[in-house]
């Protein structure tokens, strides 16, 4: 009656003891959060161009396969292995995953949750590597990539983690999951560099289309429902208190959405002239989700309003920040996952009660009275988080670019990994985009030229740098295929244009021979109702009324139910 939170306990993963009931929740919670897989893929189809939307979902299904299968093979050990050298920085044991039927039930059900978590954070990646990257160099990252996740999901959650240990809370993932995929999508897109044509050699973007924005909402709605499923299962269980916690957080969850919905609504309609940009508008609900994800379950529903809504605000402007910075983040991933996470981990310090969170931590936050070690420990998380996954994406991206080409060839990204990597024909260039890809083979030409130039070594002698062959010949194939696709569009348009003008041309013809038909049947019919009129000039004709004397139907008004009409009235007039 009193308001007051309930006292309940949440224990992370490795600590606790699974229930039928708990086993329950778990895994449905984890068929939920799998769904999110399909959301990403929409709401990343739907941003980028058409030339990629099927690339765009298959390195969805890759993050599944191969992320899942590193997992099971060594992920889970190094996250919530409890064998013996386990010790603060990683578990040890379980890997390739299996367990005895004493425990089976236990093992799994948490094997499988934590699965969902781990390839949700590399298919955050996926969309700030979108239109650029070899699908075989991404399959590689994929599968490696695991490790960015699992280390930092020991020292939260783990047993004996050494962030979990000095009072870090966290209770879904918005550091192991979203500031990981954030930080790594960050460090891939400027290892990646911009999308060719994406800016023109001034440095302004070049405006873009979306290739369906009703899949980005779509995708957005899959992702809100997955997201309930993330912070609620994220109590690990239904029994005891914990069902009150999992309530609270689905509560929790939606009003931090409502709250980034309205600033992402509030930011596009005043930074571009009265029109909601759906691109604007699912960054502002996603930004709100993120920041929320952290302390879904020991909040106050006004309090994941205001964490929400500043959530929105960072994403929706951090998007801004990145366009003008020339970081080209396709689907906005950075300011999605990376900086509203890291709000959301410093807002736990700033919330947080003493009698929600007394397993795990010992004090309030600053805006509860509390000491500010609460805070400290969370800037900690964040700082340590955010070093580890840059450079471990770095240093992974790095070896892969040594084996397998990172970026896809510049006909490739011009042409559609679809076509290239799937054998699936894209529709044809449209004339603006056409420009827009020909000042980006323009800048590039540029930019190659300038790393051309010769340079002075410590003796100031001229030493020629090497071209890059591959490159120039990419260029040069692109530019024969453009001209190819303009001649094509030039001819067809001539073709049409002759075929209207011939069709006009007929038409005009048709309507002359009418009117040479019309007068030929007026005037047989006036013959006729001449020597009608002589037979028996008493007969009061109406085929009088087409005498050429008085006329009294003109040829537009006349047509072949009329003659017929009148033909056979003379006809009935001549019998009697």
């Amino acid at each position: 009656m009193n308001g007051s939170l309930p006292n309940a306990t949440l224990t992370p993963p490795n600590e606790t003891v699974i229930r039928p009931d708990d086993a329950t929740w778990i895994l449905t919670s984890a068929f939920i959060i799998f769904t999110m897989q399909s959301g990403f893929g929409l709401l990343e189809a739907g941003m980028v161009s058409k030339k990629n939307e099927t690339n765009i979902m298959v390195k969805n299904a890759v993050d599944v396969i191969y992320g899942g299968l590193s997992y099971w093979l060594f992920g889970f050990a190094f996250s919530f292995g409890v064998d013996e050298g386990s010790n603060p920085f990683c578990g040890i044991g379980y890997f390739m995953t299996d367990a005895d039927e004493s425990e089976m039930g236990e093992v799994f059900a948490k094997y499988f949750f934590q699965l969902s978590f781990a390839t949700t954070a590399t298919t955050i990646v996926s969309g700030a590597m979108a239109e650029r990257v070899n699908l075989k160099a991404y399959t590689l990252f994929s599968f490696v990539n695991t490790l960015a996740f699992c280390f930092p999901a020991h020292w939260i959650w783990g047993k004996n983690g050494w962030l979990k240990t000095m009072g870090v809370v966290d209770v879904a993932g918005c550091g192991p999951v979203h500031l990981v995929g954030g930080v790594s999508g960050l460090v891939a897109t400027l290892v990646l560099k911009p999308r060719t044509g994406r800016y023109d050699k001034k440095g302004n973007p070049n405006k873009l289309t979306m290739a369906s924005p009703t899949n980005v909402l779509l995708g957005t709605f899959m992702l809100w429902w997955g997201w309930l499923g993330f912070n609620c299962g994220s109590t690990f269980g239904i029994t005891g208190g914990k069902w009150k916690l999992a309530s609270r957080s689905a509560v929790v969850t939606l009003n931090g959405s409502i709250g980034g919905g309205i600033f992402g609504m509030v930011y596009s309609y005043i930074a571009y002239k009265d029109k909601l940009l759906i691109d604007q508008f699912a960054t502002g609900i996603l930004g709100g989700l993120v920041s929320i994800t952290a302390i879904c379950a020991v909040a106050r529903p006004w309090e994941s309003f205001i964490i929400g809504f500043v959530g929105g605000l960072i994403a929706c402007m951090g998007c801004t920040m990145l366009t003008k910075l020339r970081i080209d983040d396709p689907v906005g991933c950075v300011p999605t996952h990376f900086f509203s996470s890291v709000w959301g981990l410093i807002a736990v310090g700033l919330f947080a009660e003493k009698d929600t969170l007394e397993n795990l931590s010992e004090d309030y936050g600053v805006f509860k009275g509390g000491s500010w070690k609460k805070l400290g420990v969370q800037l900690l998380a964040t700082v340590v988080v955010s070093v580890w996954s840059a450079t471990v994406t770095f240093i992974v991206l790095i070896i892969i670019d040594r084996l397998i080409p990172l970026r896809m060839p510049l006909v490739m990204e011009l042409e559609g990994a679809d076509k290239w990597e799937h054998g699936i024909e894209a529709e044809s260039f449209m004339e603006s985009n056409a420009v827009m890809v020909t000042q980006g083979v323009l800048n590039y030409e540029m930019e190659t030229e300038s790393e051309n130039h010769e340079v002075a070594d410590s003796t100031g002698q001229q030493i020629p740098r090497l071209k890059n062959c591959e490159s120039r010949n990419n260029t040069t194939a692109f530019k024969k295929k453009l001209l190819r696709i303009k001649s094509s569009h030039s001819r067809r348009r001539h073709t049409l244009s002759y075929d209207l003008k011939s069709i006009k041309n007929r038409s005009h013809s048709v309507d002359i021979e009418r009117d040479l038909c019309n007068e030929t049947i007026v005037h047989q019919v006036a013959i006729v109702s001449n020597g009608i009129n002589n037979t028996n000039p008493s007969i009061n004709s109406p085929c009088r009324e087409l005498s050429f004397g008085e006329p009294h139907i003109s040829l537009g008004e006349l047509n072949s139910s009329k003659v017929e009409e009148y033909k056979c009235h003379g006809a009935k007039e001549a019998q009697t």
